[in-house]
């Protein structure tokens, strides 16, 4: 029994999302993609919740066994106590089920109430998956279960001092939710065993409803190599839309029809696919290059966040400030001048990233940003806590000019946009640079790489001194490549123009 793979909890929820990867799981678990930094991170800032929700119950019992069947009887043992149990398990009596509650709540003289904690800020559908087939597995060896809850964190919460466990969780009572689950679970459970008991893998097909690929696994699919044509997934706010469509079996933006092009996005990105010409409107693109007044000051911002705030002020996943990139060029065909700002240390970044900003940005001209709503609600909150700058920050956003708004109406397009306008789509079809040849290579990959040179990792390892320059020096070369990006950006537009 110790070898034998059981269908867990999250095992039951993501096989319940992709057939490929729960068989993937059971039988070739070596060639499923390896936890990367993301994932990793998320898994370590979830146990960073866990462990706070458990100081909500001083007198419970952690059970540390990790082998389901010493697991399960452990816990059989402290039921008895009925106390509150963390990381209980049970083998349900099928013998191929397994199920971990993060609490187990003892109520009333034999009941349990079980606690999901989460470190989302809402509650999520497949949190109901997740907990109806836990109480699938605790019923059948006997536990009376009388509600089903999920903590997760109050997005309202404002840290003052200590963080209050209290103050930092909500709970949502999901009971019903489940209730009517429960009759589903045994025939979902029968279709996972049977889809692990294919001989072949199985990969999407056409005919088959599109599902998101979160796992990074059908890449390769036959169905992906036999299409290569397929981009109707990439247009312009299509979401469910987009889907139906490739559910219809239309898989081309070129092959819609006028019927089913609803924005004037959708319409230049149909234009383009069909005639293979990149798209530029000249006038709404010298309508905002007119707007903008010397000397030009491009900006970045780089930032984190985490779910447990770490410092006062701060609220659960809020953006902490730790890095700036400023390009300046003070009159027309000059050459810019480069301004970089790094917090050091892990101290609170934010008050040396506004003096240092404060700095650098003179007092008229145009602060160029690429989708302006990230600096502006950054700087906001930087004046909230620091009021003494909230002048200062009026006027900064008021000399705001938002690079990405032309990309985002689609004055410029180019089919390799994919139907996005992001920075990073828009620098390689405008200029031929991309991202490829930096260390760190995107603002997560930033984030994540600046908190563990001045936070260490979940597990406790610290950066060491050359690696703390290694990450510091790349983080530069990133974030100047954006302001950089966007000031070759602004000369293509200008070349385009002429």
């Amino acid at each position: 029994m110790k070898q034998q793979k059981f269908l867990t909890k999250s095992r039951y929820v993501n096989g319940l999302q992709c057939s490929k990867w729960i068989w993937l799981v059971f039988n070739k678990p070596e060639e499923l993609p390896e936890t990367d930094q993301t994932t990793q991170h998320k898994f370590d800032e979830g146990k960073k919740v866990g462990e706070l929700a458990k100081s909500l119950f001083p007198d419970g019992i952690n059970i540390e066994e990790v082998i389901p069947i010493e697991n399960d009887k452990k816990s059989r043992e402290l039921l008895k106590k009925r106390k509150p149990l963390f990381e209980a398990g049970f083998i349900h009596k099928n013998g191929k089920c397994y199920a971990r509650a993060d609490i187990l709540l003892p109520v009333g003289k034999n009941e349990w109430d079980v606690l999901e904690v989460k470190s989302a800020t809402t509650v999520k559908e497949d949190y109901f998956e997740d907990l109806s087939f836990q109480k699938y597995c605790y019923k059948s060896v006997g536990l009376k279960i009388r509600n089903c809850f999920v903590l997760h964190v109050n997005n309202q919460y404002v840290r003052q001092g200590e963080v209050d466990p209290k103050e930092f969780f909500t709970i949502a009572d999901i009971t019903q939710y489940i209730k009517d689950l429960m009759p589903e679970v045994p025939t979902k459970i029968r279709k996972l065993f049977d889809i692990t008991k294919l001989k072949k893998c199985p990969e999407f097909k056409r005919g088959e409803e599109y599902h998101n690929d979160s796992f990074g696994i059908h890449k390769d699919d036959k169905f992906w190599q036999e299409h290569p044509e397929c981009d109707i997934l990439d247009l312009y706010y299509g979401g469910k839309k987009a889907i139906e469509l490739f559910n219809s079996g239309i898989l081309s933006i070129k092959d819609l029809n006028d019927n089913h092009l609803t924005r004037k996005q959708q319409m230049i990105q149909h234009k383009v696919a069909k005639t293979k010409q990149q798209h530029h409107d000249k006038e709404e693109l010298l309508s905002f290059i007119k707007t903008l007044k010397y000397p030009l000051y491009f900006l970045d911002f780089e930032s984190y966040y985490v779910a447990i705030p770490l410092y006062d002020g701060l609220k659960p996943y809020q953006q902490i400030p730790f890095q700036f990139s400023l390009h300046v060029i003070k009159k027309e065909g000059q050459k810019p001048k480069h301004h970089s700002f790094i917090a050091e240390g892990s101290e609170d970044p934010r008050l040396r990233f506004i003096e240092e900003l404060n700095k650098v940005l003179g007092t008229n001209g145009s602060v160029i940003v690429y989708n302006q709503s990230f600096e502006q609600t950054v700087l906001k909150n930087l004046a909230l806590y620091f009021p003494k700058y909230q002048e200062w920050v009026d006027s900064i956003i008021e000399r705001m000019a938002d690079l990405y708004s032309p990309f985002r109406n689609f004055a410029y397009y180019h089919q390799n946009q994919k139907g996005s306008a992001s920075l990073k789509s828009v620098l390689p079809v405008l200029t031929g640079v991309t991202y490829e040849d930096l260390e760190i290579a995107n603002s997560l990959n930033a984030s994540l790489s600046y908190l563990f040179i001045t936070h260490g990792n979940y597990e406790g390892e610290k950066a060491a001194p050359e690696e703390i320059k290694k990450v510091r020096a790349n983080l530069k070369k990133y974030c100047g490549r954006d302001t950089e990006g966007m000031v070759w950006i602004l000369e293509k537009l200008k070349k385009l123009i002429d």
